[in-house]
């Protein structure tokens, strides 16, 4: 796996707008030696302001956006359109912005609760589908070029929180996760195998309250204390915080 790279920006609005400049430019690189690009988005008070970010850059119209396939780490078990859902606050934040250029078959929600999908577990099981089938049936996921994923002040990434049974859950790429300590208590997420296929993971941090578990998943601690831990990607593992959240040392 790769070596974590630290990257600190002066406040959570900057660290923001600096990842949607990374983004945008990481994935104009990439549409230069591949096509698909897989891109995992993240909720969270971050990860949303970072979306909008990405739709008021100007270098958003350099992407070639019909090349880009988007999905989750993780969602909220609502109803499709709920304002909690990850997806309804992404397509607020960035994709309605995108309109056109970006093909409505290229986005993969996480299904969401309705008469035909009744449990996170049936849920977490129709996106290993989905995933599957972007690999053309050769893996369980696709080797997502990036991976972004916020981390709460507990330490968890996705929905994979500490001391949950669902840190523990292998050899699939999704899993249903019940009894979620922050609500809701439904949700579905991507593994711990899911994450770590990705070729570059970026943790995205802000605020004093993240700092103790951005030091203790950056000194070694284990990914059952600290899931953030163990979210390593197979190229780059790239950790953006702001002052705030890299602590005193900063």
């Amino acid at each position: 796996m790769s070596v974590r790279d630290v990257v600190v920006h002066p406040d959570a609005t900057l660290l923001a707008e600096a990842t949607a400049a990374r983004l945008l430019t990481h994935l104009v690189d990439v549409q230069s030696h591949r096509s698909p690009v897989h891109v995992v988005l993240t909720g969270g008070t971050v990860g949303i302001k970072t979306l909008a970010a990405v739709a008021a850059n100007p270098v958003r119209d350099a992407v070639d956006w019909s090349g880009v396939h988007l999905w989750w780490g993780d969602e909220r078990f609502l109803a499709d359109g709920d304002a909690d859902r990850n997806e309804t606050q992404a397509r607020e934040a960035l994709l309605d912005a995108l309109g056109d250029a970006l093909p409505p078959e290229n986005v993969h929600a996480v299904p969401a609760l309705d008469d035909d999908v009744t449990t996170p577990a049936e849920a977490a099981d129709e996106y290993a589908v989905a995933l599957a089938a972007a690999t053309g049936n050769t893996g369980p996921a696709p080797a997502f070029d990036v991976l972004l994923l916020g981390m709460g002040p507990d330490g968890h990434v996705a929905s994979l929180f500490p001391g949950h049974e669902a840190l523990l859950v292998s050899g699939r790429s999704t899993v249903g996760v019940h009894g979620s300590p922050k609500p809701p208590p439904l949700r579905v997420s991507l593994t711990f195998d899911a994450i770590r296929g990705a070729r570059e993971v970026w943790v995205v941090a802000a605020g004093a309250e993240k700092a103790e578990a951005v030091a203790a998943a950056l000194g070694g601690a284990s990914e059952s204390e600290i899931p953030a831990a163990g979210a390593l990607g197979i190229e780059r593992t790239l950790w953006l915080v702001d002052v705030a959240a890299a602590g005193p040392a900063s």
